[in-house]
């Protein structure tokens, strides 16, 4: 399952195993990255090469997965898929025949006690992922999401006690897209329990004012066994930054996650967010990175809503909508 992003130059592609999945985050051209990691429990490949002082600079794809440490494998599949499209960085620069190496760094969520734990994504889910995004990336049409967010790398994601998902969120930022995309499977709570409200509700116009759960059947919610979860994703733009401001961007990203989510980064979650840039690389003014900065902790709080609001129940694990008043 494909499609496009709103940042110009990145496409998603999605493959859903029931109760795990994959998602790709693509750029066929190759973008800008770097990555902030602050849970306790990461579980993340490449993430290294992303410091600033680091030599790579650029990426073509990040793969976000479910499967726990298992999901990883993914990640072979999903630099064979750009290497057959002849996507990556020459060995040899310059000449006629020479090997080539697509950078995907990539990060996992816990969701091994949703359903079959058994079911993991390997190196074909992450190849069909990137051929789903490649595929909308050549001009073929996308195949439309679904209304709910529990696909992807959200099939398994929980919320707390509620089922979590995917979110996207989207805004115009100095003439520049910024955008985010969020597994949402974090230990916290989205929902503050003495109001019944979202904790990020006052980020999102989207939200009505009024919008509360039956905090009574919430409290009475029991959690799953284990408190292993994460939340991951990947901030997007199309603004020309360097990899020190990327970098930068990620961390302010987290506070989105401070936002929507009590507690967050704890010792139990391994969130961590990437910051993608399709832009020359050149960088950007102090003023303009203060603008992106101040809007960057709403896109990642709306869109951890997102994947809450829109996600539907399963594996015995009841959704936000189910318990609204």
């Amino acid at each position: 399952m494909g499609a496009t992003s709103e940042v110009a130059g990145i496409y998603f592609g999605h493959t859903s195993l029931g109760s795990t999945g994959c998602t790709a985050v693509v750029a066929p051209e190759s973008a800008i990255c770097a990555v902030d990691v602050r849970g306790g429990g990461p579980g993340t490949r490449e993430t290294d090469l992303l410091r600033p002082e680091n030599t790579v600079q650029r990426v073509h794809a990040v793969l976000l997965c479910g499967g726990s440490a298992y999901g990883l494998a993914a990640a072979d599949g999903a630099t064979c898929a750009l290497e057959e499209a002849h996507i990556g960085f020459p060995v040899i620069p310059g000449a006629l025949t020479t090997p080539i190496v697509p950078i995907v760094p990539a990060a996992v969520i816990f969701d091994l006690l949703v359903g079959d734990g058994k079911t993991r994504p390997q190196a074909q889910h992450g190849y069909d992922a990137v051929q789903a995004a490649l595929s909308v990336a050549a001009g073929k049409q996308e195949q439309a999401l679904p209304e709910h967010s529990c696909f992807g790398a959200g099939c398994g994601a929980t919320a707390g006690v509620l089922k979590g998902g995917v979110g996207l969120s989207t805004r115009t930022v100095g003439g520049w897209t910024l955008s985010a995309i969020i597994v949402a499977n974090p230990v916290g709570s989205v929902i503050n329990p003495t109001t019944g409200t979202l904790w990020a509700a006052q980020e999102c116009e989207s939200v009505p004012v009024c919008e509360q759960v039956d905090i009574k059947r919430y409290t009475q919610l029991k959690p799953l066994a284990s408190k292993l979860n994460t939340t991951i994703g990947v901030v997007l733009t199309d603004a020309p930054l360097t990899k020190a401001q990327a970098k930068r961007l990620a961390m302010v990203g987290h506070d989105g996650i401070a936002i929507a989510i009590r507690p967050a980064h704890s010792p139990l979650d391994g969130d961590t967010l990437f910051c993608m840039s399709t832009g020359s690389g050149q960088g950007v003014s102090d003023e303009d990175m203060y603008a992106l900065s101040s809007q960057v902790a709403s896109v990642v709080a709306q869109a951890i809503v997102s994947a809450v609001r829109n996600a539907q129940p399963g594996y015995e694990v009841p959704a936000y909508r189910e318990l609204l008043l």
